[in-house]
């Protein structure tokens, strides 16, 4: 299954390196395929729940919303 996440607040490479290692360390996410901060999205493949990645971006201190 493939998620995309909708993130606000990424400025830099540093917030995409944040969001990514965060999402990684969730159980059940098998690839973190893309962090865009220009678009502002990250694409996630794997099993995990939509709300524990959702609050390992908000641990990280971004905003998100889904879609798809």
């Amino acid at each position: 299954m493939t998620t995309t996440l909708h993130i606000s607040g990424m400025t830099c490479g540093h917030c995409e390196m944040s969001v990514r290692k965060a999402l990684e360390a969730v159980p059940g996410v098998v690839r973190v395929v893309e962090v865009s901060k220009d678009r502002g999205e990250a694409v996630v493949e794997g099993a995990a729940p939509l709300e524990a990645l959702k609050a390992a971006v908000v641990g990280e201190g971004y905003e998100v919303g889904t879609a798809g």
